[in-house]
Order: C-alpha cells, then sequence, then structure tokens
C-alpha cells in the first residue's frame, strides 16, 4: 500500500517527502518493525531473529553429547556381537540399508566403528555448543545422520517416521550459519581482528 507524499518543514512537497511513514533520518514505518540509520530491524522482533538459530544448535549439541556419552558408556552396545550390540544391529539392517557397503565397512569391526560414531558424535555436541569451528561440526553431524538414515533408518515407511533424516535437514542450517554469535569462532575472530589493527597502527 503506498501513501502521497507529504511536505516535511518549509520547503516544496516534492523536495522532502516520507514513503510509508518513514523520514529522512529514519523512523518507525507502517509495520513498527524498522528505524534507525540504514533502516536496521529494531527491536523484540529483531533480537529474536538475530538469535533464531540459538534453540536449535542448543538442542543439537545438547542430544549429540548425551548420544555420544550414553554410547561410550554403554558396553553392551559396543560389542561385537549379542543382543543390542552394534554389530547385532548392522547385521539386522544390512539388507534394507541404501547403500550396504557402508554397513560391510562398519562389520569389519564394530566395535571400533561403534566407537568411532560414539565420539563423532561427542565432539559434533561439543563443537556446536561452545561454537568452535562450527560449521565444520555442524558438517561432521549432517554426515554422521545422513550415513545412519542411508543404512539404519532407511526401512522405515513413511520416510517421516525415521528421525535421522530429520536431524540432517536440522544441521544443513547450522552448515550455512555457523555460530555468528554467543560462541569460541566470534571470540577468536574478533581477537585476531584486535590484533592485527595493532600490527598496522
Amino acid at each position: 500500500m503506498s501513501h502521497a507524499k507529504r511536505p516535511i518543514g518549509s520547503g516544496p512537497a516534492d523536495s522532502a517527502g516520507s514513503v510509508n511513514g518513514v523520514g529522512d533520518m529514519g523512523g518507525v514505518g507502517d509495520m513498527g518493525g524498522v528505524g534507525g540509520m540504514g533502516g536496521q530491524p529494531v527491536g523484540v522482533r529483531a533480537t529474536a531473529a538475530h538469535y533464531a538459530l540459538l534453540p536449535l544448535r542448543l538442542f543439537l549439541g545438547v542430544t549429540f553429547v548425551y548420544a555420544g556419552i550414553d554410547k561410550i558408556t554403554d558396553s553392551t552396545f559396543l560389542a561385537d556381537s549379542g543382543s543390542g550390540s552394534i554389530g547385532a544391529l548392522m547385521r539386522q539392517v544390512h539388507d534394507t540399508a541404501a547403500i550396504p557397503w557402508l554397513i560391510d565397512q562398519g562389520l569389519k569391526d564394530p566395535s571400533a566403528f561403534g566407537y568411532a560414531i560414539a565420539y563423532g558424535e561427542l565432539a559434533v555436541g561439543l563443537g556446536t555448543l561452545v561454537g568452535l569451528l562450527s560449521r565444520l561440526a555442524a558438517f561432521g553431524g549432517a554426515m554422521i545422520s545422513l550415513s545412519l538414515w542411508l543404512t539404519v533408518s532407511w526401512q522405515t515407511e513413511p520416510y517421516y517416521y525415521g528421525n535421522d533424516l530429520m536431524y540432517l535437514m536440522a544441521w544443513l542450517p547450522l552448515v550455512l550459519a555457523g555460530a555468528p554469535y554467543l560462541s569460541l569462532d566470534v571470540a577468536i575472530a574478533k581477537r585476531r581482528r584486535r590484533h592485527g589493527s595493532q600490527l598496522f597502527a
């Protein structure tokens, strides 16, 4: 919706005006969400948008840390064979996996494969929580979820019942955005810039 231009001050009507209620120096428009210099969003909605990925980051970080610790402390899961073991699980899903070759690689040493998954989840979760190498951590989480989707949960029907695909999709925004706030990545980058400015001062 457009509004007619209105004169400001004593100048002619077409020399200074306002469209949608926003003046030359910035202000609040029709929706009340834009103001200040450069038309940057302000207020609660801007803060919410800025931290929109934080709940997802916390959820994925905590979940993967918990999953990693749960596996590491479960001697039954890390066994090569037996009920509830990683070996038994891989043999069970071998024929229904999208890529059986991945299962074959894991079956060469199921226990070592289980430890790799567990410590991988732990590293991904910690990196995501503290924001250290955040894009790499998110990429690692996406790869773990992708491998589990193509093997363990591939046979799940309908597909949206399988949680590994959902985790894969959840990691992608963090792969793209990283952890641009409340993270060690940001703190390290600021320190490097500070030292760089001191060197060339």
